[in-house]
């Protein structure tokens, strides 16, 4: 992932905030470095043979008049034709390099984006829709294409045209350049301004269009449950509401931003007006030969195209503004579970013993788990341990705490307290990646991607070979089922062949059983399945706890039973922890009340 951020961005005065535009140019642009001066070159020629060929017409005018032979004129006429074609070519080429550049440059920023936002913590998750994450991922920065294929090699290319053409009108006629100079001068002055009136209302239009998209894809998601409920009405209404900010705050930008360009237009036509009238003013009194007048006039027409193409660049620049903007808040954003520093412990190879001591935790404010997140503390003063190789059950209501316990010792979340270890390693000093790797977890909602079970099974790692997924579906006695399937491992998911949630949860014991974890969360794994496939399940979840240490949250006492000690929470607290037979054995137990009045109907 890159390490460039765009951090403090939208502080600071103008001139710091270009800066960091200009950072974030170099830094994209930079692999591209062959390319970027390839297009350079080709437009810098072009502005040449664009600056020339009007020297060439009024070389034939001159020689024209003057009854010159026709040799001349024929030469000029292949140049000026030759010019033209030369011109168009190279510009065909700028433009091919310039798509190049302004895609390879956003994919890369978009792989960056996408990769920061995945290592964010999941309350950033819990507090952002999928289709509000995709819009600032993928429409804010394919609307940065043209800022970094064309915006910078573009203002310089047509700020040195600019030049260019008042110089000729210079030589041509003093007052004549004087009048173009105050022209172009007040044409930039009016960019100027709109640009900032524009850019905070190109912001909000994104903001908006961000939150319409994320609408739309949490109630398209949600479709069958809206129709089941009779909500149609409630959500087309929102959607409403939602369409109308978007429009609104999109009309406004567009005429802001549609100022400048009726703006440019209106003082352009008043300096084209008033420069063609020197011009048939200087040749009628004879001060000017037809081809200076026409060189005259050529040149103030000419003006009009780089100044225009300014102002299409200007107005991009405000729409990029608002994008880069809205990618350093993401940027911005930083993760609380970090990797660890130079300390870093490594988890023992074989089957790690699990550690709470006096562990407190709470959500940040509107990024918690369900209805946890309602109260100060979800979990309080947690303390026990497991031994390798143990299986642990826990038990509790909804809302006490036992998918957060999961959680942290996923290290999704660091606790508010406390601390937990890991093979007898604090948590905060274990690396990610070796944690993600040695510790596997199965929920009860599974997700598969539009893709073959193969891939599904793998999680798109093309170095896993055919015959390891085979062993491992082998060991769960899965092999037969997926022999089953249309196409077996080539069967395609989610757009195609769909699995049940049974069959789904196995899929996922198998992607868990191909890491070969030590250790294994089970939470609520078994809690929709039918009779047929939780048979297949148990000897699954057999498979998986051979050997390694286990941790399952259940409601159902068949997969319970399968725990060496219990741990039953309430409220966030302990209030009983210990060996299974044991706490079955006390008739003083809540566990044991627990089995004596059935202990789904004591759970719900």
């Amino acid at each position: 992932m890159s390490d460039f951020t765009l951090a403090g961005l939208s502080q600071g005065s103008q001139t710091s905030r270009f800066r960091q535009y200009r950072a974030l140019l170099s830094h994209y642009l930079r692999p591209q470095a062959p390319r970027v001066i390839w297009m350079a070159v080709l437009l810098l020629v072009g502005i040449a043979l664009e600056l020339a060929n009007p020297q060439i017409i009024r070389y034939f005018l001159d020689t024209a008049q003057s009854g010159g032979s026709s040799k001349p004129l024929l030469i000029a006429g292949v140049l000026f034709i030759a010019f033209a074609i030369l011109q168009q070519g190279l510009t065909l080429g700028a433009d091919y390099l310039s798509k190049a550049v302004g895609w390879t440059a956003t994919n890369r920023l978009r792989a960056d984006l996408a990769l920061h936002c995945l290592r964010l913590d999941m309350p950033f998750h819990k507090s952002h829709t999928p289709g509000e994450l995709i819009d600032r991922i993928d429409g804010d920065v394919s609307q940065l294409a043209n800022f970094f294929s064309q915006f910078s090699i573009r203002i310089l290319g047509d700020g040195l045209l600019v030049l260019g053409i008042l110089a000729l009108l210079f030589a041509e006629n003093a007052w004549m350049g004087l009048g173009m100079l105050l022209y172009t001068a007040v044409t930039l002055l009016v960019l100027r301004y709109i640009q900032d009136l524009a850019v905070p209302r190109w912001a909000a239009e994104r903001q908006a269009g961000a939150l319409l998209y994320g609408y739309i894809e949490e109630r398209i998601s949600g479709a069958e449950e809206i129709r089941a409920a009779g909500a149609e009405a409630h959500a087309m209404r929102r959607l409403y509401e939602f369409s109308r900010l978007f429009t609104t705050r999109t009309r406004t930008a567009a005429v802001v931003a549609g100022l400048a360009y009726n703006l440019t237009n209106l003082v352009y036509v008043l300096g084209y007006a008033a420069g063609l009238a020197v011009a048939v003013y200087l040749y009628s009194r004879g001060q000017a030969s037809l081809g200076a007048a026409y060189l005259i006039t050529y040149y103030i027409g000419m003006l009009s195209t780089p100044l225009q193409s300014i102002r299409a660049q200007v107005e991009d620049l405000q729409q990029a503004l608002a994008n880069i903007q809205r990618i350093q808040e993401l940027f911005a954003l930083q993760p609380q579970v970090t990797a660890p520093g130079p300390g870093v412990r490594a988890l023992p190879p074989e089957a790690l013993s699990v550690e709470f001591e006096r562990v407190s935790f709470k959500y940040a404010d509107g990024a918690g788990e369900d209805d946890e997140s309602s109260r100060a503390n979800v979990l309080n003063d947690i303390s026990f341990s497991l031994q390798p190789g143990r299986v642990l059950g826990i038990l509790g209501r909804t809302g006490s705490g036992k998918s957060t316990l999961t959680r942290l010792l996923f290290h999704l979340y660091d606790p508010s307290q406390g601390t937990i270890r890991l093979g007898g390693a604090d948590l905060r000093e274990v690396s990610l990646a070796d944690l993600r790797r040695r510790v596997g977890m199965v929920t009860q909602d599974v997700q598969l991607f539009q893709a073959s079970l193969r891939e599904n099974l793998a999680f798109f790692d093309a170095s896993i070979p055919d015959t390891l997924l085979e062993q491992a579906l082998q060991s769960l006695r899965l092999r037969e089922w997926v022999q089953a399937l249309p196409k077996g491992l080539d069967t395609p998911l989610a757009g195609g062949q769909s699995l049940s949630a049974g069959e789904a949860q196995l899929l996922a014991f198998a992607r868990v059983l191909l890491k070969d974890p030590s250790l294994v969360i089970l939470d609520e794994a078994s809690s929709r399945l039918d009779p047929s496939t939780e048979a297949l399940m148990e000897r699954a979840i057999d498979r998986l706890f051979s050997g390694r240490t286990g941790v399952v949250i259940a409601h159902r006492l068949k997969t319970i039973q399968r725990a060496d000690d219990l741990l039953i929470l309430e409220e966030g607290r302990i209030i009983e922890y210990g060996p299974r037979l044991a706490l079955a054995a006390d008739p003083s137990s809540r566990f044991c009340h627990l089995l004596q009045t059935g202990l789904e109907e004591a759970l719900a």
